[in-house]
């Protein structure tokens, strides 16, 4: 997402880092990103998955929520079961419109029975802040946190290099978060991210993130990525993006994302859109994201035209492109229920020429997270 002309441009903590890295700027979500660096996407991709990158996620949102029953409120607006979540404990859920549609996608933590943190996405963060404040915020304190960084250690040898500035992060599993030191500074970590890979999300004060982010690129093995490679290691993970693949029209069970419905949620209901949602849980539903494997070399990028063998129009590709680990081109994309199963051949209209393709399974790269 840009920026349009008249809307300025923020920055992240980390600019003057970035800039004086050779970070490539962009306009994303109302702030100025960095792209890629000098050595490129398909190094910065290929490197996150055989050793360990940094990235920067300051322009995501950083929400708290604290109160008695602050998770049964939570519940009122996303179908994942935040009242069972351990303390300490990291769960990934939806924001869900009174159509079952998808508002935004979201990680929520519990810090403690009445603490709540969430990371929101960076487009969506002002509207989501304004809906949970619209429809919780007499039962809660809903607060955006506005003095804190994000940044994203991603890759294979994260646990070894963070090991030399906090042997804390060591004893931490997947989808976990602690309060740990890093290098003296107090950070809210989440062995979590976005690649499919092991790593962390820490949140650090913006007074001391630059200090810590060039403390971990000094580490052995770390170089930092930019959105680029984010973008294509998230997809060989089979993971989604905001405002791509899912969005207010399309429902979690569509997204093929039901397993962030636990049992009770699912018979329970409670959320906007429940009715929908437990009804398309029960018959199915009309359509369904399903990875998509073009034959040939050549990739089928998003809105590139699904049809089947006759030519008559399935759906169309959300997120696509070449896989660098994968070493092929590699898609998601959303098709009739009938068509999903895999192996199901499929056409894609790339340049006015009809492509070979059939679903496949996801994810493209398997996922390598600690769990301990």
């Amino acid at each position: 997402m840009t920026a349009s002309p008249d809307t300025p441009i923020l920055t992240v903590p980390l600019d003057t880092l970035h800039r004086g890295l050779g970070g490539k700027m962009v306009p994303f979500a109302g702030y100025a990103m960095p792209v890629q660096y000098p050595a490129g996407i398909l190094t910065e991709h290929l490197h996150t998955r055989t050793s360990a990158s940094l990235f920067d996620v300051s322009h995501m949102g950083q929400v708290e929520i604290t109160g008695p029953d602050c998770a049964r409120w939570l519940e009122t607006l996303v179908p994942g079961d935040i009242q069972g979540l351990g303390i300490g404990k990291t769960r990934y859920t939806v924001f869900t419109n009174d159509q079952g549609g998808i508002q935004d996608d979201l990680m929520v933590s519990k810090l403690a029975p009445d603490r709540l943190f969430l990371v929101i996405n960076a487009a969506c963060k002002r509207a989501d802040f304004a809906h949970m404040q619209a429809m919780i915020g007499d039962k809660v304190s809903v607060r955006m946190i506005e003095d804190r960084a994000l940044l994203a250690l991603q890759g294979p040898l994260a646990a070894s290099a963070l090991a030399a500035l906090s042997p804390e992060a060591a004893a931490m599993t997947f989808m976990s978060i602690a309060e740990i030191q890093i290098a003296d500074v107090a950070c809210l970590a989440t062995r979590s991210g976005y690649t499919g890979e092991d790593g962390w999300e820490l949140s650090v004060p913006v007074t001391e993130a630059e200090a810590l982010a060039r403390k971990l690129l000094d580490l052995p093995g770390v170089m930092p990525a930019g959105l680029g490679a984010r973008d294509s290691l998230r997809l060989e993970a089979g993971l989604c993006l905001y405002g791509s693949d899912i969005d207010t029209a399309t429902t979690p069970v569509e997204a093929n994302l039901s397993w962030i419905m636990g049992k009770r949620r699912r018979t329970e209901g409670g959320f906007p859109g429940a009715a929908i949602i437990q009804k398309q849980l029960a018959e199915g539903p009309a359509r369904l994201r399903v990875g998509i494997q073009p034959l040939g070399r050549a990739p089928a990028r998003a809105h590139t035209e699904i049809t089947d063998a006759a030519g008559n129009r399935l759906g169309e590709i959300c997120s696509g492109g070449f896989g660098p680990s994968a070493d092929r081109p590699i898609a998601m994309g959303y098709v009739p229920a009938a068509f999903a199963a895999i192996g199901t051949p499929l056409k894609l209209v790339v340049r006015g020429k009809a492509l070979d393709a059939h679903v496949c399974a996801l994810p493209f790269v398997p996922h390598r997270y600690f769990k301990g």
